[in-house]
């Protein structure tokens, strides 16, 4: 029998869709783990999040860290495992994974491109539990659609007719099945659109499988697409959001403005998302919430994460940290309400520079 997860430490929680569980505002996030992170710092940041701040959810991926490479594939997984394992207790969070239909993935005995058809999505678990040293997690998450269609910072949809992806129908029956046998608590997606969202949810009414309760994708101030389309599913189909780069890498706290490149930053390390997250004509958008922020006495990076935690349709920020400092403060961001006459100002920014990174 599963805990119920029903409690309130120093972090506001939420409901996250139409489960049991309550979790905080802010989940913690690992994708920088065994690239920019090392394990003992992955760690320190597991033990003060955890123990000192009651941040019980943890979202991690099969393919991280990121940048993915093949040969680091998984290390993120296994640095918490390790620290579960040292921990000794695992029924008092909620842990959050993803399976990946992608030519990365190496680590499947699947052929080329694991896919999301049974087979491939049993191996997939199977690994994250194993390198998680858990026999269950709390939500398994579709990383990304296998089939064609525009995410990851594309905007528009170009059809493409010989898509020949594994029908949702059998993605959701693999999942029902790892739910089934306790495996999986629940399930959910990520990166997905208005389309599929709403196949993912009829599907699993007409064949009675277990419907989605999360929905994993981008939302910054640089970024509302999701308001277009998935903010209304989202609310009343009761699909939180668990919303990321809600800093846009890093980017909304101002510290690559006019060319600035800190010495560890991110897009100091990497080129890789820079057009997406930091393209050139987004400056002076960037430029005017971290003035927004100054002016009212708030960390750029505060006024950023409380803008995300304070929509309605959005369930819990992930946040990834590079030091235990950066993640205090990020975590601070909870505690923080937004005025009228800030989210008024906002939206007035907003209005001039709609979406400019997507």
């Amino acid at each position: 029998m599963y805990p119920v997860i029903w409690y309130h430490r120093q972090v506001q929680t939420r409901r996250l869709g139409t489960s049991e569980l309550k979790v905080p505002v802010i989940c913690l996030g690992t994708m920088n783990w065994g690239q920019q992170n090392s394990e003992e710092e992955a760690h320190r940041q597991l033990d003060y999040a955890v123990t000192q701040r009651g941040l019980y959810f943890i979202d991690t991926a099969e393919i991280y860290p990121i940048p993915p490479e093949p040969e680091k594939q998984g290390r993120t997984e296994r640095y918490i495992g390790n620290w579960l394992k040292r921990r000794g207790k695992r029924d008092d969070l909620v842990i959050a994974t993803k399976v990946a239909a992608s030519d990365l993935i190496r680590t499947r005995d699947t052929g080329p491109i694991p896919k999301y058809d049974k087979k491939s999505i049993r191996e997939a678990i199977d690994g994250s539990l194993k390198r998680l040293q858990t026999d269950y997690v709390d939500l398994y998450q579709v990383h990304f659609p296998e089939r064609k269609t525009n995410f990851f910072g594309v905007r528009g949809y170009m059809h493409s007719p010989d898509d020949s992806s594994t029908p949702i129908a059998e993605t959701l029956e693999a999942l029902g099945e790892l739910v089934k046998e306790g495996k999986v608590r629940y399930i959910g997606v990520s990166n997905e659109t208005p389309w599929g969202v709403n196949k993912y949810l009829s599907i699993a009414k007409e064949k009675s499988l277990p419907s989605i309760i999360s929905i994993q994708n981008q939302y910054s101030l640089l970024n509302r697409t999701f308001e277009i389309g998935l903010a209304e599913i989202s609310v009343k189909e009761h699909v939180g959001l668990l919303a990321y780069s809600a800093l846009n890498m890093g980017v909304l706290t101002g510290k690559y403005l006019d060319g600035a490149r800190p010495p560890g930053a991110r897009f100091t390390i990497y080129e890789r998302n820079q057009a997406r997250y930091n393209p050139e004509h987004a400056q002076e958008a960037i430029r005017q919430y971290v003035q927004l922020a100054q002016r009212h006495g708030l960390r750029p990076e505060h006024l950023a994460l409380a803008f995300v935690i304070s929509r309605e349709f959005v369930t819990s920020v992930i946040i990834g940290a590079t030091s235990v400092d950066q993640l205090k403060s990020d975590i601070d961001s909870a505690e923080i309400h937004l005025s009228r006459e800030i989210l008024d100002e906002i939206e007035n920014i907003h209005r001039h520079y709609p979406d400019v990174t997507h």
